[in-house]
């Protein structure tokens, strides 16, 4: 099974068939509104704008699983990232992104990028994961995703080359980006 055998349904209730992002540079992110890390809409929104011409696509998968932090609707996902964020890259309808009811596109990802840890040399991981250990421990075993702007890379063959947790910034990707867009 490839990416491209995934389908989703857009934030407007569309099918969406990933085959349709074939020989495109991927970022595939599960946000949230509400979030300490929602701010990442902008850099997320600049990168697609800056790359989408040469090849990049970005999907965001809102998701309420990690302390509620998408609670809206559909329609109120849809009109905050666009007002505070002028997000005009695709949007999924809200998905589980980790455990037993996570979207099939989810446990392909994290199965084929596994958790390798948080960067303990960043403020924001230490912070993230001391919140974890008080709140959520179980959010720290295993391979599932651990919390809102989990960023995967996806190269133009359909194959995931990285996994970036939710203390990486996007434009710290965008190296990998350029090196994957020049590839094409």
């Amino acid at each position: 099974m490839s990416i491209y055998s995934y389908t989703f349904t857009s934030i407007n209730g569309e099918p969406v068939s990933l085959n349709d992002y074939k020989e495109k540079v991927l970022i595939v992110v599960n946000t949230a509104s509400k979030c300490g890390f929602t701010p990442q809409y902008s850099d997320l929104q600049k990168l697609y704008e800056r790359y989408q011409g040469q090849g990049l696509e970005i999907i965001g998968f809102p998701c309420n699983q990690f302390d509620e932090q998408e609670p809206g609707s559909q329609s109120e996902v849809q009109e905050f990232c666009s007002i505070h964020y002028g997000v005009t890259f695709p949007l999924s309808e809200k998905v589980k992104v980790k455990g037993t009811q996570a979207h099939p596109l989810f446990a392909y990802l994290t199965e084929k990028a596994p958790f390798e840890g948080f960067d303990m040399t960043k403020i924001s991981s230490k912070m993230l994961v001391s919140f974890l250990e008080e709140k959520y421990p179980e959010n720290l075993k295993g391979d599932d995703v651990k919390w809102n702007f989990t960023k995967f890379i996806i190269n133009q063959q359909g194959d995931v080359v990285g996994r970036y947790e939710p203390t990486t910034e996007p434009l710290d990707m965008e190296p990998v980006i350029e090196a994957l867009l020049s590839k094409s």
